[in-house]
């Protein structure tokens, strides 16, 4: 963990929200099987390090995977989706096995940590097909750009519309990281995936 969860509202709003959540939207609990994603709100919040057994039934979860590692912003199709920081396109891929993250970015950036600058990617999973078009591994983004938007649920993985975001110090060989954990390897998973409201701030 590094940081505080108010980070990115506090002194000169330090990083640009990858999704601009309005004021009022809905906190999930997916602690248990939910029917009513988006009924009362247009934008919800799934959180960070919940056991949300019984969710992840697809064969690709094992039957023992429940720990949700990123952190979830549901809105409506097509919602953009920003670089919270100057960076590059790390990879992208179409990860379109059922229950997986659909058309997923993964972006690379170099940030201040207590006065350390440290490499940190970000996956945003769970986007429009459209978001990968004319990519580059490479290529150079600015904060505050968009970089892709949210895709609906034939081919976002077979979910609701949200995108699904995760941090990590270690990175990736693939366009992949396992957002979902088994409960034996949940203190391991939260080393490696830190808490992402160290850049969305305190959502909830």
């Amino acid at each position: 963990m590094w940081g505080s969860p108010d980070l990115a509202g506090t002194g000169d709003n330090l990083f640009h929200p990858i999704v601009q959540v309005p004021e009022d939207y809905w906190v999930l609990d997916l602690q248990k099987p939910q029917s009513d994603w988006n009924q009362y709100y247009d934008f919800t919040i799934g959180r960070y390090d919940e056991d949300r057994k019984g969710m992840y039934t697809q064969a690709l979860f094992g039957g023992e995977r429940t720990i949700h590692v990123g952190l979830d912003i549901g809105g409506p199709v097509h919602t953009p989706i920003f670089a919270f920081e100057d960076g590059t396109i790390h990879s992208f891929a179409d990860n379109d096995e059922d229950g997986s993250y659909g058309p997923t970015i993964i972006t690379e950036h170099r940030i201040p940590i207590e006065g350390v600058e440290q490499m940190l990617w970000v996956l945003h999973g769970h986007l429009s097909r459209n978001s990968l078009e004319g990519l580059e591994v490479g290529a150079r983004i600015s904060k505050g750009e968009q970089i892709g938007s949210m895709g609906a649920e034939h081919e976002n993985g077979g979910w609701p519309p949200h995108v699904h975001i995760q941090l990590t110090f270690v990175e990736p060989t693939e366009p992949d990281l396992e957002g979902v954990v088994a409960p034996h390897n949940r203190d391991e998973a939260l080393q490696r995936y830190p808490d992402p409201r160290n850049l969305l701030g305190r959502l909830y």
